[in-house]
């Protein structure tokens, strides 16, 4: 049987099962084989393409859905790209950018056609087409630098924003030599494609993030937001096109628009770079390899010569360009690593221009064979090009960024502190219950996986069967929701009359750290629900406690504004809450605006100045500037207020009126109310940096700001 079936298969491969089979076989078995080799995975699927590829074993051909899929897969690398950037550090670093732009793209372009006139003895039009192939580049170690988690590095910023840069500069060239090879340069033509690249711009950049806010807040469907979040991606790319331009820079410019949008910490996001990862780019990346015909090289020495000097130049210029940005900005080795292992690739744009140029016919021989912008000797020296800078790249990129992973990963404090956290999410309600499991996962730590535990109480009086379904159904919705973004939450399920006391019980036989608690989206909040909070878990237990109250999706808040009481750096949680809103901020890329006395600001600020979060401070009395009538929020805002019990330092007997404020004149806006550790930290490794005694001056609290910001593990 068989025997007969494997009669019946002919090479190229036509079957289509058969052909999908052996393409996710590669996706599998390729990476686990020479990652024991140190070979990074990508390197691996290019040379399985080229293996299985027409030049190769002729097992598939590079048909229209191969090219279909690596064109998708292509989109998707930039567009994680936009997405995964830091904002405030792309902003902090756009100075930065555009003079690593301008290294990278001038450098090649000026070695390129000196090349091409001197060397090769090209024409001058073949020699600043050759050039611009030099000085774009392809992102293909990104998706390295990304599973190693140093994305937000500074050199990760500078390189992307970079990258648009060159790549729109070298695009816009290949535009202008095409246009010249058919005589279409004229002031038409210039006032076209400045009008068309402004339009694009403007709709991918303002008109795609007020279209995605309004998706996101009126449709919860994963699976539609995903589609919605592709349609975007393929819509920004076919404007690029539109607009004369190549389409990697529209999709990157899409994830730039809506990278605010999507929390780093979502399921959303998870959704995104796992269908990337698993399917979209390694098509792309087999799809390359099956471009690259090893036999040539044996075949004809004249592309041998072209295809080293393409290779040397092409890698020598990048190479001088990072060593310049390296230099100009005071950056480290591996820094300098990454930025040459992201920009020396030579992939995409390469691709188009190439082709581009080798379709483009200028003149015919004597003999009636056609004269091209581009030879085939160029086309397959291009193809060894991007065979050996890919492989450079791949390896340069994963040596630096591994570095840098393990110097941020360095043991402390603070990571001790979040080895131990352990999150509790008491659910009752299903029309909250994923806004609070989201509010969890964007406030926990990176290193904690597994500390997530959902709760519901069943109460002893009513049907137990229909009591037992409905916490079961709540609890598998805070599951789903976790383990959609790869965190184990673990369901408890307790059986109590009273539920304050089902919840303080928990949180003591679990050592519970934080506990964040739901109001109902439609109801008020009221004076004896903080009452008797405060009464039955607040003097029971010592947890971290936050209330929230959800008015929109947390991805699609602008601004967290955050009332600190005076002397609140005196209570014993103060480090822990300020951790955790510094979390919900950096993975959700909301702004931060505190409002606190000068005292406060101060540590703040000098915790701020080591990291990039986005945050403003204004020095205020609080509780003056939170019962003003001329206080306003946006419609974007969410209130972070915090809280603290009698007697305690930062206690101000305005708090007692807070549920009347929040009702009153806060009934479009979302808010998370904290309530510190009131209580002794039971670790006693990590009770140090809660002991408030230790800073009770000035200088005292401005070394308190030095220590956080040493010791918080952001890796």
């Amino acid at each position: 049987m068989i025997f007969l079936i494997l009669q019946e298969i002919t090479l190229p491969l036509s079957n289509p099962v058969l052909k999908f089979l052996l393409i996710l076989v590669i996706i599998l078995i390729a990476p686990l084989l020479l990652n024991k080799i140190k070979v990074p995975a990508l390197l691996g699927l290019i040379i399985a393409g080229a293996i299985i590829g027409p030049n190769g074993f002729n097992l598939m051909e590079r048909d229209s859905g191969i090219i279909l899929s690596g064109t998708a897969g292509l989109l998707y690398i930039m567009f994680l790209a936009g997405l995964e950037i830091d904002l405030k550090d792309f902003k902090d670093n756009r100075n930065k950018s555009m003079v690593f732009g301008m290294y990278t793209f001038l450098i090649p372009m000026g070695l390129g056609i000196l090349t091409g006139l001197y060397i090769l003895e090209f024409s001058m039009l073949t020699s600043v087409l050759l050039a611009s192939m030099f000085a774009s580049h392809t992102l293909i170690a990104y998706p390295i630098v990304s599973k190693l988690g140093v994305t937000k590095n500074r050199a990760v910023n500078i390189t992307i924003g970079g990258t648009m840069i060159t790549d729109t500069l070298a695009l816009l060239v290949l535009a202008v030599i095409v246009g010249m090879a058919h005589g279409e340069v004229n002031v038409l033509f210039w006032t076209r494609l400045s009008i068309s690249i402004l339009l694009c711009g403007l709709i991918i950049v303002f008109l795609f993030p007020i279209i995605a806010k309004w998706f996101f807040k009126n449709f919860n469907d994963n699976v539609s937001q995903y589609i919605f979040v592709l349609v975007l991606v393929f819509s920004g790319a076919f404007l690029a096109e539109l607009a004369g331009i190549e389409a990697i820079i529209g999709a990157f410019l899409t994830g730039l628009s809506i990278n605010r949008l999507i929390p780093h910490s979502s399921p959303l996001m998870n959704r995104i770079e796992f269908v990337g990862n698993a399917i979209f780019i390694p098509f792309f990346l087999i799809g390359v390899g099956m471009l690259i015909n090893y036999k040539i090289f044996f075949m004809n020495f004249e592309t041998i010569k072209v295809g080293a000097v393409m290779v040397v130049v092409a890698t020598s210029a990048k190479f001088i360009a990072a060593w310049l940005t390296q230099k100009s900005f005071k950056f480290t080795t591996d820094e300098r690593r990454i930025i040459f292992g992201l920009s020396n690739a030579q992939a995409a744009a390469t691709l188009a221009a190439v082709l581009i140029g080798y379709n483009i016919i200028i003149g015919t021989t004597a003999s009636g064979e056609d004269i091209r912008l581009l030879n085939e000797t160029v086309l397959n020296g291009t193809i060894l090009m991007i065979l050996v800078t890919c492989t450079i790249a791949s390896f340069e990129a994963q040596a630096g960024a591994k570095n840098i992973a393990l110097a941020g990963g360095a043991s402390n404090g603070f990571s001790r502190l979040n080895t131990d956290e352990k999150i509790l999410i008491p659910v009752s309600n299903a029309e909250n219950t994923e806004e609070l499991i989201q509010l969890a996962l964007s406030l926990k730590s990176k290193v904690n996986t597994r500390g997530l535990y959902a709760l519901s109480i069943v109460n002893n009086n009513l049907e137990p069967a229909i009591a037992e379904n409905n916490s079961n159904r709540l609890l598998d919705i805070a599951s789903k929701t976790a383990s959609a973004t790869d965190n184990h939450l673990k369901k408890l399920i307790r059986y109590d009359l009273n539920i304050l006391n089902g919840i303080t019980s928990v949180l003591k036989e679990q050592k519970i750290t934080d506990l964040i608690l739901g109001l109902h989206i439609k109801k008020d909040i009221s004076d004896s629900f903080l009452g008797s909070l405060t009464e039955s878990i607040l003097s029971r237990s010592g947890s971290t406690t936050f209330i929230y109250k959800p008015r929109q999706p947390l991805g699609t808040i602008k601004r967290h504004l955050i009332f600190i009481p005076e002397n609140a750096e005196k209570e014993i949680g103060f480090i822990n809450w300020v951790l955790k809103i510094w979390n919900l901020a950096e993975n959700t890329g909301a702004q931060l605006v505190f409002y606190a006395n000068d005292k406060t600001l101060k540590i703040l600020e000098e915790i701020n100045s080591k990291h990039s979060i986005n945050c403003e401070f204004k020095s205020a009395s609080i509780w003056d500037e939170f019962i003003s009538s001329e206080f306003k929020t946006r419609e974007d805002d969410n209130l972070i207020i915090i809280l603290s019990r009698k007697n305690k330092p930062s206690f101000h007997e305005k708090m007692q009126k807070l549920p009347s404020y929040l009702n009153e004149r806060f009934q479009e806006n979302g808010f998370i109310l904290v309530y510190p550790i009131q209580s002794g930290v039971e670790n006693s490794s990590v009770s140090d940096l809660f002991n408030p005694s230790l800073y009770d001056s000035v200088g005292k609290l401005e070394e308190l700001g030095k220590i956080f910001s040493k010791n918080w593990n952001r890796s």
